[in-house]
């Protein structure tokens, strides 16, 4: 019981893991802030572009202000998404670029999500 929470609160802050060659992989162990969809869309658009402004992210995923804004929070709260405020001239410009504990963590979730779907085609 003790080892399950251990792996649950590991999920919850990005530590998952993909289980090796031999033991048991489980969706339980997806790192679920990157898991919900519209962060992971966030994450994966970050993750081949250099930075995204919050208009152009807005467009790309077809999601309203409040949306990207929440989502978004949660992803620099985590420290995944790096935000950057800025003016130019009076517009209010804003930015976000994927740091590296994003892009490792989203390396971590692709790998996990490869490793469950072997595992089921396997069965």
């Amino acid at each position: 019981m003790a080892e399950a929470a251990r792996r649950k609160s590991a999920a919850r802050r990005g530590e998952g893991t993909p289980a090796s060659a031999g033991s048991a992989v489980s969706h339980l162990d997806l790192d679920r802030v990157i898991h919900e969809r519209v962060r992971l869309a966030i994450v994966s658009a970050l993750a081949v572009n250099s930075t995204l402004a919050f208009n152009e992210l807005k467009t790309l995923l077809r999601i309203t202000d409040g949306n990207l804004s929440v989502h978004a929070r949660r992803l620099e709260e985590a420290g995944y998404v790096e935000c950057t405020k800025s003016f130019q001239g009076r517009i209010p410009q804003t930015r976000f670029r994927l740091r590296a504990a994003g892009r490792r963590a989203l390396e971590r979730y692709l790998d996990h999500m490869e490793a469950l779907i072997r595992v089921t085609r396997e069965r």
